[in-house]
């Protein structure tokens, strides 16, 4: 390719109406993201455009005014309301021509199928004339690279397990070449135990400094379920000192926050707590009620859990309590079932069938029905049993609906297990 200004920003265009609706979600744009942000391309938008011509070229055409690469993903299928391939073309300028190689490529596919290819398949074959086809060894739509000025336009497949390999590919041979020495360089830290506005105000003293400074440092503070995110990112052409700039500036949240702090390597609560688990050849067991195995399910998520996780019991209604756990039926009839006295018996109970060293319980309110004026909707208790300690149990009242107050209670706990194997 000839010698062009480097991509610094680029514009996700995804189309299709299908991704409007409530049932398939856009999650390539996850993926284009992550790959641009290794190479230093920084997403400035994104779109989810329905299969309509005119809003669709309106799209595109804004997007040339402010973006250096400019990415469409769908459209590329052989019927009527594909219309990606037309609408670039149209808006460009450029004609489209049938690329007769590729219309046997997707004749020679349908045959290794024992099946004669569909004359609408023709339509995956138009070009834009001076574009640079991309192969697609996993479907039948190509994509397509075209130079527009000193931008790029890549047009791409919908489905992942086409457009991955195709984006990968594109990226090693002519985005990375475009991308300029600079690359982009981040890090993370996920905390716990703490509400957003505590932690910003712990941090924002010392961010805040980064903003002036050169290199620059961003940062940004999400609250997602469970916890608080906070992402850095800087930009560099020598990795080494990149890397250690923001490493450095990693660890000096870390250090604000303290033990809070539960992970800078992007592993989640479920890996850290399974590491400090097999480091010291412990074994966990839980008994939950109102979350229904969802903790069990979280630790079970990461490859080789079998290391340590030895099982547990769902005991949802009050007579699986005592049959299962030997939970004292007097003990339910004088503090109910969701009380701390409870949650330790439980826990006691899981641990005695078991073995297991670390016991947890979790017995709670998850909604929407069921509350009282004593213990509301999303009333939880539970118990965390480690060796040579004594037991650790306490009653939270989380917020939100029946998934919040579910994930967020096994959240408490595994965090809980986490702070006390430290």
């Amino acid at each position: 390719m000839p010698s062009a200004l480097p991509l610094r920003s680029a514009e996700i265009i995804a189309v299709g109406s299908e991704l409007l609706g409530t049932v398939r979600l856009d999650t390539n744009s996850l993926y284009l993201t992550e790959q641009l942000a290794c190479l230093g391309i920084e997403i400035r938008t994104k779109h989810i455009v329905g299969d309509h011509r005119e809003t669709l070229a309106r799209v595109f055409e804004n997007a040339r005014d402010r973006a250096d690469l400019i990415v469409f993903t769908g459209g590329l299928g052989p019927t009527d309301d594909d219309l990606t391939r037309e609408v670039v073309a149209g808006v460009l300028g450029r004609t489209l021509d049938i690329d007769e190689a590729i219309v046997e490529r997707i004749r020679a596919r349908f045959a290794r199928r024992g099946m004669a290819m569909p004359d609408v398949n023709r339509r995956q074959a138009q070009v834009p004339r001076g574009a640079t086809v991309l192969e697609n060894p996993n479907g039948t739509a190509p994509g397509l690279l075209l130079e527009d000025e000193q931008r790029l336009v890549v047009l791409l497949p919908g489905p992942p397990r086409e457009l991955i390999p195709m984006f990968a590919a594109l990226c090693e041979r002519v985005l990375a070449a475009r991308a300029g020495a600079e690359r982009l360089y981040t890090a993370s830290l996920f905390v716990t135990g703490r509400s957003e506005s505590d932690v910003e105000q712990r941090v924002q003293p010392i961010y805040s400094t980064w903003r002036d400074a050169e290199p620059r440092i961003e940062t940004t503070i999400l609250a997602v379920m469970g916890q608080i995110e906070l992402h850095l990112s800087t930009r560099g052409a020598d990795p080494a000192s990149a890397r250690a700039r923001i490493d450095a500036a990693r660890d000096e949240l870390a250090r604000v926050l303290g033990d809070d702090v539960y992970s800078t390597d992007g592993r989640s609560m479920p890996e850290i707590v399974g590491e400090r688990l097999r480091v010291r050849g412990y074994a966990i067991a839980a008994a939950e009620s109102c979350t229904g195995g969802l903790l069990l399910s979280r630790m079970t998520d990461v490859p080789g859990s079998s290391d340590y996780v030895y099982g547990g019991v769902v005991a949802y209604e009050n007579e699986a309590k005592v049959a299962w756990l030997d939970v004292p039926e007097a003990l339910i009839a004088q503090h109910g079932a969701v009380s701390e006295p409870v949650a330790v018996a439980m826990a006691e109970g899981i641990r005695a069938k078991t073995g297991a060293q670390v016991a947890v319980a979790i017995t709670g309110i998850a909604g929407p029905g069921g509350g009282t004026v004593e213990k509301p909707v999303g009333t939880v208790a539970y118990a965390v049993l480690v060796p040579d300690q004594p037991a650790y149990v306490r009653t939270h009242v989380f917020l939100g609906g029946r998934d919040m107050v579910k994930f967020q209670s096994t959240q408490a706990v595994l965090d809980r297990v986490r702070r006390l194997l430290r």
